[in-house]
């Protein structure tokens, strides 16, 4: 016999499904906006911090926007964007704009960048000089020796006003600069090319070393804290979300990027890495 002070099964199920228990989403009247798709978003990320920091976008992005996400970990840099070209990803998120244009260039593929994420910033050390400017005239300066970064770090140096590079420079368009193109060095620095996983070993041998982000961290070096010239998060370098060319008008790609341009998000990499990789939002 049915007890009328319960609720019938058929009532239970309406506000399951009106609440979001039955379908695990959240409740509608909880989301900022309806979810820009129902599928389960397959999102590519190396790993490290680009997966350490989309497993809080996930959250997020489920909570905000009811988008069900899954992290697909990847260990090197060639495959996310082959994967994702081919359809086997929706997104990705651990490269820079530079390294983006860089492959659609080479590859053809069909990619397009969203958003600014968080930068890895390159950095110049020193074990004899406290700050930058007690480099002395003549300073020998490692740098990478891949155009990529070699460039990245000439552009920080022009930056701060130790050198002038010729017009033209442009990272993005795959226009590196290299030493040759320094027209102004007025305190002569030297450049010694160096692979760039071996620039933290040069510190004993050289006056100053530019060295990445993840390098940096690896040698137990923080960007923020023991560096003395410091790339910011407003250059050409800042990492961001990647879609296929033929996805850049869904509504879900928008929503990945204001799901991950949140405070929550700003506050978990800042309290996270301590100044070795930076909010770029």
């Amino acid at each position: 016999m049915h007890n009328k002070h319960f609720p019938s099964r058929r009532q239970v199920l309406q506000l399951a499904g009106a609440t979001g228990l039955l379908t695990g989403l959240p409740a509608l009247a909880a989301l900022k906006e309806q979810p820009g798709t129902t599928k389960v978003l397959k999102v590519g990320v190396t790993t490290g911090p680009h997966e350490q920091v989309f497993e809080q976008v996930r959250k997020v992005a489920e909570r905000d926007y009811g988008l069900k996400i899954q992290l697909v970990p990847f260990t090197d840099y060639s495959r996310p964007n082959a994967a994702l070209d081919a359809g086997d990803l929706d997104a990705n998120s651990f490269q820079h704009r530079p390294f983006l244009a860089a492959q659609v260039r080479a590859r053809g593929y069909k990619i397009v960048g969203f958003g600014r994420t968080w930068i890895g910033p390159i950095a110049i050390y020193s074990k004899k000089f406290k700050g930058f400017a007690d480099l002395p005239e003549g300073a020998r300066i490692a740098i990478p020796n891949d155009p990529a970064n070699e460039s990245r770090v000439l552009l920080l140096l022009q930056k701060a006003g130790a050198i002038t590079l010729k017009t033209g420079i442009d990272p993005v368009a795959g226009v590196n600069a290299t030493p040759r193109d320094i027209v102004e060095n007025p305190k002569k620095f030297r450049f010694v090319e160096i692979e760039a996983a071996q620039l933290p070993r040069t510190l004993d041998d050289t006056d100053a070393s530019a060295i990445n982000a993840d390098y940096a961290n690896k040698a137990g070096l923080n960007p923020a804290k023991d560096s003395i010239l410091l790339e910011d998060k407003d250059g050409p370098y800042a990492c961001l979300v990647a879609v296929r060319e033929q996805d850049k008008d869904q509504p879900w790609v928008q929503q990945l990027v204001k799901a991950y341009q949140t405070d929550e998000v700003r506050e978990y990499i800042v309290k996270t890495f301590a100044g070795g990789v930076i909010p770029a939002f």
